[in-house]
């Protein structure tokens, strides 16, 4: 699948397929590793990482996975943003939300080694493994959400 990047500053719309992400490559171009560092000093964020490692999802699902209202998971997401580390893309009302790899190497490879030790964690494997069962229809009257996309690979720009 190839990947088109669209420097729209201080948006960044990232193409892939049919779909457009959007980063804020203001922001992201100058992250600082102190910054980096305090996104992933918090449990949450890290269970938020782990859950979009390789795979897109739809923010009621954190939600109902984590067990945590959607303006706090909100708030976690728009703090990974801010870091580089989370892309964002709308379809109708939902928001999906897919990892980001940083633009410095020191990072990209703190970010891969931290992604690979909480995918080993039992925590961690446990929200992984509440995918297939979370369901994000709260009446029966709301169309479902889409249910998470594993992507193929996560580039630099993705």
């Amino acid at each position: 699948m190839r990947v088109h990047v669209y420097d729209i500053s201080p948006i960044e719309y990232i193409c892939q397929g049919e779909y457009v992400y959007t980063v804020d490559m203001a922001k992201q171009k100058h992250v600082s590793l102190d910054q980096f560092f305090r996104a992933l000093a918090d449990p949450t964020r890290l269970r938020l990482l782990n859950l979009i490692a390789g795979r897109e999802i739809c923010v009621c699902f954190f939600v109902e996975i984590l067990g945590i209202s959607q303006p706090k998971i909100s708030r976690h997401l728009a703090y990974l943003r801010k870091a580089g580390l989370v892309a964002a893309r709308r379809e109708g009302k939902w928001m999906h939300y897919r990892l980001v790899q940083p633009q410095d190497e020191v990072a990209q490879d703190i970010l891969r080694s931290t992604i690979r030790k909480l995918a080993a964690k039992p925590e961690m494997r446990r929200d992984v493994s509440k995918l297939g069962s979370a369901c994000c229809e709260p009446s029966g009257i709301i169309r479902l959400a889409p249910r998470p996309a594993k992507l193929s690979s996560v580039s630099a720009s993705c």
